[in-house]
């Protein structure tokens, strides 16, 4: 009964994040896309930068922008902000109910680090809480004067946390955790930056006086970071499910990959929605293309050619199955916490292992993602006999 309520809470979990999380993303697209289309025309109200007309649901919409803000201050002004908050302690949630409470399953590889639970969960905490403070520092540093300079040090910040996390944690445990730390720092630029700062300018119109444009200038720095981080945290959040990038020996560099690939597709779509001409932004989805293709050569499933003379019989692999997998993988599981075979997948007859030899090869074979947290010992000899026997059912 246990088990059903942990994966009742679990799923519940999940389902709230992906809301609230297509909440705040459809929110920062729309803003931004609505920032990028604004056009000045003849006519504009006192202190209006820009205009945009919309069409949408049957009806058309005219919105304007202010440089700094309206002289008078509207009753019914709308805040977002709780989508982004939302998102923030539903996935901080997830993280404690997935990784915290289930540590040597999901959060350690002893091969990586041998961590007791408590360290791990402290090094989490950490190092999510840290890359917030140096990501501010950036920002507010001379460097956060030139944009590209930012952005390059931005990702490097990154790509360098990537780089630590998988020497600490296991190979899902560290790209959930690249997740986590930008969206950390996506959440925090809403709570500790952008929303303090309209409530400044909003001070400063209920007191009479001019809101000082440097705060709104901060907040656009902010929100157009947000944009260009969105798409590699999404890919990030889903990474556990695809082992040639949580288990590659160099899953770190995958991470700057991806970097990469979001944040030229998303550079397209802004200077798209911008009306800039497609011919003069073909460059950025260019550059996807060619980290992509690199991607792709990296996680490309290699043999090994030693596999080829290797002799095993039926009675190894039942052996190795009975030793690494069927505790977890039965009909009637034995490790703490199974109450039945995860995704139903049974090893108990080698016509079963057979079944899933391509599953079994990518987790098991090709990458170590299991057995979970490999807390029953598989070596690296059990692998290749594994795959050896496996490449005759694939």
């Amino acid at each position: 009964m246990l088990t059903f309520a942990a994966d009742w809470l679990n799923l519940l979990l999940r389902w709230a994040h992906i809301i609230v999380g297509i909440g705040w993303i459809g929110a920062s697209f729309y803003f931004i896309g609505l920032d990028v289309g604004l056009k000045q025309r003849e006519r504009m109200n006192p202190g209006v930068y820009g205009t945009a007309w919309q069409v949408h649901g049957g009806g058309f919409y005219h919105v304007e922008k202010y440089l700094v803000a309206p002289e008078h201050l509207p009753e019914d002004l709308i805040w977002y902000q709780w989508e982004a908050y939302l998102t923030f302690l539903s996935g901080f949630t997830l993280l404690i109910v997935q990784y915290y409470l289930q540590p040597q399953a999901y959060l350690i590889d002893p091969g990586v680090m041998p961590l007791a639970s408590w360290q791990a969960i402290v090094l989490s905490i950490v190092g999510l809480a840290a890359g917030w403070f140096a990501y501010d520092s950036l920002c507010k540093s001379p460097i956060g004067k030139h944009t590209a300079t930012l952005g390059a040090a931005v990702f490097v910040l990154i790509v360098a946390a990537a780089w630590g996390f998988t020497h600490v944690f296991s190979g899902r445990g560290a790209l959930i955790h690249v997740g986590a730390f930008v969206g950390t720092i996506m959440a925090a630029n809403v709570f500790a930056v952008i929303i303090p700062n309209q409530r400044k300018a909003v001070a400063s119109l209920i007191k009479g006086e001019a809101p000082d444009p440097k705060y709104g200038a901060i907040g656009k720095q902010r929100s157009v970071h947000n944009t260009y981080l969105t798409l590699p945290v999404i890919l990030m959040m889903v990474s556990n499910h695809y082992p040639m990038l949580t288990n590659h020996p160099q899953s770190w560099l995958l991470v700057a990959l991806v970097l990469i690939i979001g944040a030229m597709v998303r550079h397209f779509l802004v200077r798209h929605e911008a009306g800039d001409a497609v011919v003069k932004i073909l460059w950025a989805p260019g550059v996807a293309a060619v980290g992509l293709v690199v991607a792709l050569v990296l996680t490309a499933p290699r043999t090994d050619p030693a596999l080829a003379g290797m002799t095993v019989t039926d009675a190894d692999i039942t052996a190795i199955t009975q030793t690494h997998c069927v505790r977890c993988h039965s009909a009637h599981p034995t490790r703490e916490g199974f109450d039945e075979a995860p995704k139903g997948i049974k090893f108990d007859t080698l016509e079963a292992v057979k079944r899933y030899a391509p599953l079994i090869k990518a987790q098991a074979v090709d990458t170590d993602t299991m057995p979970l947290g490999n807390e029953t010992g598989m070596t690296a000899e059990d692998r290749k006999k594994l795959g050896a026997w496996l490449a005759k059912y694939l």
